[in-house]
């Protein structure tokens, strides 16, 4: 639970129970996200826009095991590994009747949104509609990985790559990494830019097929920009580098407004690309995890316990901890830890 900036701590709450529609899922896994740390620094855009307030329980990228079920649903259900969307719609307004429950206006958000409660816990309650069943393939790590994988996924789904193109990443976290193992999948030329440091270092050891800096970026060709940074200045860097007639893609949030020029946008016929969430690329994401097409797990860094997860929302990292972007939760429910 985050209870204010800076203050974390386990706490025990009251077991969640599957609502009518819902079920429970025993969360065997979770990620930690960048948004998971603007809400432990109180940053968060939607605490000063009346989205959210503490206390709340965050966890967003998880993987869990189905426990039990509410009324109206298949108890078949029982049993099955399992992630799920993040973005409740309500699932009656225009938007979500047309498929954008994504950004339905009444929107909950596991663990972000409306005080819906998040799966950094030991389980959590989610609508069956919200489910993706997880094949053996996927194994607990990866499945953990589905959430930030469909934001990658849609990424370069929407730059509309074809093989060959040429594609520019700007920020080598873990979207943005993400986005580089898609887009390498799809056959495109990846390249990623970044600062100095550890994470640009981690970047180069994937092999990709190229890595820089904004001091030695060449001039090439992009025919696809993909900006997964949260650098006010990057998406207009995003639009003077693309190729005309083609894409920019915007995956990653700035702290503070990030402008570009419009005339720029229409005078190259330049198609700007907004991405919320992960809802339409879940599926595609587990399919090419399963397949094996893409690996998301050499970006995990370090699993902690549910106890050590304080301490590296503040930034610790972990005791022997990879060059990885992500750090993982393994979640040990109090009854498997208890002697027999």
């Amino acid at each position: 639970m985050i209870t204010a900036p800076g203050e974390a701590g386990v706490q025990d709450v009251e077991p969640p129970t599957a609502a009518p529609g819902e079920v429970v899922v025993d969360v065997a896994r979770a990620g930690i996200c960048g948004t998971d740390i603007e809400f432990y620094t109180g940053e968060m855009q939607y605490l000063h826009e009346g989205h959210a307030e503490y206390p709340m329980r965050i966890g967003h990228e998880w993987m869990g095991t189905v426990s039990a079920v509410g009324e109206g649903v298949d108890p078949a259900w029982v049993g099955r590994r399992v992630t799920g969307d993040t973005m409740l719609g309500c699932q009656r307004c225009v938007r979500c009747r047309a498929g954008y429950h994504h950004v339905c206006q009444f929107r909950d958000e596991i663990g972000v949104r409306n005080g819906r409660a998040g799966a950094l816990a030991e389980q959590i309650a989610v609508p069956t509609w919200a489910l993706h069943p997880l094949p053996d393939a996927v194994d607990d790590a990866t499945g953990a990985m589905v959430e930030p994988g469909g934001n990658a996924w849609r990424s370069v789904d929407a730059a509309r790559l074809e093989r060959g193109d040429r594609v520019l990443i700007l920020g080598p976290g873990a979207i943005g990494l993400l986005c580089a193992l898609f887009a390498r999948a799809a056959g495109a030329e990846v390249h990623l830019l970044g600062r100095p440091g550890r994470s640009l270092e981690f970047a180069r050891s994937f092999g990709f097929d190229g890595v820089w800096t904004e001091a030695d970026l060449p001039d090439l060709a992009w025919h696809a920009v993909i900006d997964s940074s949260n650098a006010p200045h990057l998406p207009a860097k995003a639009l003077d580098l693309v190729e005309p007639g083609r894409r920019i893609v915007h995956v990653g949030l700035a702290g503070s407004p990030s402008l570009i020029d419009t005339r720029m946008l229409a005078l190259g016929d330049v198609t700007a690309v907004g991405i919320l969430g992960a809802s339409a690329g879940l599926d595609p994401t587990i399919a090419a995890y399963a397949d094996g097409a893409v690996d998301p797990r050499p970006l995990i860094a370090a699993t902690i316990g549910l106890e050590h997860l304080a301490g590296a929302l503040a930034g610790a990292r972990p005791t022997g901890a990879g060059a990885g972007p992500k750090i993982h939760v393994e979640i040990a429910r109090r009854s498997e830890q208890e002697p027999s």
